[in-house]
């Protein structure tokens, strides 16, 4: 455990029981979301890959327009 986390978690357990515990239960559910995007994104590799390089052709042949933003 490094020096950070345990200063975290040594803040956190001072806390009363029901704050801890709601502390837990987001730091688990950002842990599980962090995997789930991690697997959404290693499945889309390639395609964000064939995307980019769509992109990249239509702006070489000028087929694309400066995006305005006011």
């Amino acid at each position: 455990m490094t020096n950070l986390l345990r200063k975290a978690f040594g803040k956190v357990s001072k806390l009363p029981e029901l704050e801890q515990n709601a502390f837990a239960r987001w730091m688990l559910e950002e842990l599980e979301s962090e995997k789930r995007w991690e697997k959404a994104f290693a499945g889309s590799e390639d395609a964000l890959g064939r995307f980019a390089d769509e992109a990249l052709r239509e702006q070489a042949q000028k087929k694309t327009r400066l995006l305005k933003l006011s």
